[in-house]
């Protein structure tokens, strides 16, 4: 086999790869060699036919295994003697494939793009500071505030006063379709939140405006698409007796409250409001830190990127955000996507701050575990109730996806080994001060 260069400039590659057919042959009868104990033929005894006749029934098919066998030898070998890293799969094309027979010697073509030499950093040179911002009794307050809004409570408006939307009416009701009551249709003493789209459309809005002990025929029809089929797409009328009328009033913040949240008490849940908060701030600080240490290390180093890399993540950026910007188009039968100059300058950064970053987890032996991963599957699958089972089965299966989650983890883990290294001192701010920089962050994303 001979390697011979044919393209060297910048970071891309070209070789020139001659592989001869006593090499492939010589392939292909180590295969056969290896495999004669095992084979039965009729007329001979087990592990007894003989290699010619072996290479004459099986020879063409084992061939284009000995190719890509060959194939992948010689690139290993040239990028292991090289020290070449190639940042996509290499081109590999047969340059006689038009005229090649069995038989032939074999000519291959491979190009590819390098991995650029990362420059090394000083990591003990970067200053930052680390916003910390205190949980103030006042933000407790207003999470309490919230959780009672979110778990209201509801105080009868008397029997003269009509309902609103948002209220909450009880009543009695007997559905009926073609005259004859059905199966599910009647209640008594039913809590309904006119608004809430728990029953049939048009029922709620009809509600709108009665009072304790009116009674009112409520016509809809259910809709075609109905789960039960013998009520589906057919007018019904519910006769409703209205029982009382209720306007919705904040839960009061109590231990009663508390033990709605799951808590034992209100101490108990404020002590789990304020471990929350804290986490939240300490992980917006974060976020803000880690953003201004990135900026920090793009001024820090400048080397030649990959072109296939940068195109395929400018791509990527304009795909996403003309999604974004188009969110009613789900599919991905549209037309090309231009790649604006701002999306270029974005995956050029991008792609300069993984590279870099991959390449300090590298050198400090930085590694996603097992546990972690299991870890990020089980918050995953939690998005998915009931189904749990059935998203580890996918991620088992799909190599791509599992990929695209050990990319965070990693870079994270990335992230806190260089903030070990840089100089961090702590910065006391207020609640507002650490809102303003997360909105200024996100002003700069979107």
């Amino acid at each position: 086999m001979q390697v011979t260069e044919t393209l060297n400039e910048g970071l891309k590659r070209g070789y020139s790869i001659f592989i001869t057919a006593d090499e492939l042959n010589e392939t292909v009868d180590q295969k056969l060699r290896e495999a004669q104990p095992d084979v039965e033929m009729k007329g001979f005894r087990k592990g007894k036919v003989p290699l010619p006749l072996l290479k004459k029934q099986f020879g063409q098919r084992l061939m284009g295994e000995a190719m890509q066998e060959t194939i992948d030898g010689a690139m290993n070998k040239h990028f292991e003697d090289s020290g070449d890293r190639p940042a996509m799969q290499p081109d590999i094309k047969m340059s006689n494939a038009d005229d090649w027979k069995p038989g032939d010697d074999v000519s291959l073509d491979m190009t590819y793009e390098a991995l650029p030499d990362i420059p090394e950093l000083d990591l003990k040179s970067i200053k930052l500071e680390k916003m910390v911002a205190k949980v103030e009794g006042g933000a407790i307050d207003d999470a309490l505030k919230n959780l009672a809004e979110s778990a209201q409570d509801f105080e009868d408006r008397g029997k003269t006063a009509k309902s609103k939307d948002g209220d909450q009416v009880v009543l009695d009701f007997v559905g009926k379709v073609d005259g004859e009551a059905f199966d599910g249709g009647s209640a008594e003493d039913y809590p309904l939140v006119l608004g809430s789209n728990s029953f049939i459309p048009g029922f709620e809005e009809q509600l709108v405006g009665t009072k304790t002990g009116q009674e009112i025929d409520v016509e809809v029809t259910f809709p075609a698409e109905y789960g039960n089929a013998n009520l589906a797409g057919k007018p019904a009328v519910f006769s409703c007796t209205i029982k009382a009328v209720k306007k919705p009033v904040p839960a009061k913040i109590d231990d009663a409250l508390a033990e709605k949240f799951g808590a034992e008490n209100l101490d108990s849940l404020k002590a789990q409001i304020r471990e929350r908060l804290e986490a939240e701030y300490s992980g917006a600080a974060r976020s803000v830190m880690k953003r201004k240490l990135l900026d920090e290390m793009d001024k820090m180093v400048s080397f030649e990127l990959p072109p296939s890399l940068v195109e395929a993540e400018g791509k990527q950026i304009a795909h996403q955000l003309w999604h974004e910007e188009n969110p009613e188009v789900q599919g991905h039968d549209h037309g090309e996507i231009e790649v604006k100059e701002e999306h270029a300058e974005l995956a050029s950064r991008r792609v300069r701050l993984g590279l870099l970053l991959a390449d300090l987890g590298q050198k400090a032996n930085i590694e996603v575990s097992e546990q972690e991963m299991t870890q990020a599957l089980i918050q995953q699958a939690r998005q998915y109730p009931g189904q749990e089972r059935e998203f580890f089965e996918f991620m088992q299966q799909n190599q791509q996806m599992q990929q695209q989650m050990r990319a965070p983890i990693y870079e994270d883990k990335v992230v806190d080994y260089v903030l070990e290294l840089a100089d961090v001192t702590d910065k006391s701010v207020s609640k507002d001060d650490l809102e303003k920089a997360i909105e200024a962050l996100e002003k700069e994303d979107a």
